[in-house]
């Protein structure tokens, strides 16, 4: 039996992320949500970057991007993916590590029209993780697309979110002398039950 209190109490994971992010919005002084996006190619080699988290759902962690990325065709691969919040401010991380399934239709529809102008027009412009010439080429494509689409841009098909549904989540938090507190949540199936154990820091 774990002696979780204080930050670490509740019996929803997802809550406590939401709760700490929360938090973080009001310390973080640039994007609270950023996490560091870890996947594996072909090769078992991994890859990390810093992408958005845009939803802290009821069972899923959820982010957008070009499905023709490095990133959304590793994650094609493997069905899997892992990441970490960090925030200074808050001296506290999140890991996060589980299956991905993709996040299409009106849910991405209904993301991406929320986004600016900018960038859904940016978001057609872009073949991300492909060579670029220069920035003067990408900014000709821009005034193609919006040349092509003026202010209604629709979602790019190639376009969309993916959720990472935990098998483990682990909420770290600083502690005097590198005596840190954590606390692995671990579940085999969805809607099983949370296994609960703190670790040594």
């Amino acid at each position: 039996m774990s002696d979780r209190s204080g930050i670490f109490s509740g019996t929803d994971p997802f809550e406590i992320a939401r709760r700490w992010l929360a938090e973080a919005e009001l310390t973080e002084p640039n994007d609270p949500n950023a996490i560091a996006l870890s996947t594996v190619d072909k090769e078992g080699l991994p890859n990390a970057r810093m992408v958005l988290l845009k939803e802290i759902g009821a069972e899923a962690f959820v982010f957008y991007t070009n499905y023709n990325s490095a990133k959304a065709q590793e994650i094609d691969l493997s069905g899997k993916a892992a990441f970490v919040m960090h925030w200074k401010s808050l001296r506290r991380q999140i890991r996060v590590r589980g299956d991905v399934t993709k996040v299409d239709g009106a849910e991405a529809d209904e993301y991406y029209a929320s986004r600016s102008l900018k960038s859904r027009l940016g978001a057609w412009a872009s073949r991300q993780s492909q060579p670029l010439g220069s920035r003067a080429e990408l900014m000709a494509e821009v005034a193609r697309q919006t040349a092509r689409f003026g202010t209604s841009p629709p979602r790019p098909p190639f376009w969309g979110g993916f959720a990472i549904r935990p098998v483990e989540i682990e909420f770290w938090a600083d502690g005097a002398f590198r005596l840190h507190d954590r606390f692995r949540w671990c579940r085999s199936v969805r809607d099983q039950n949370w296994d609960v154990v703190r670790l040594s820091p």
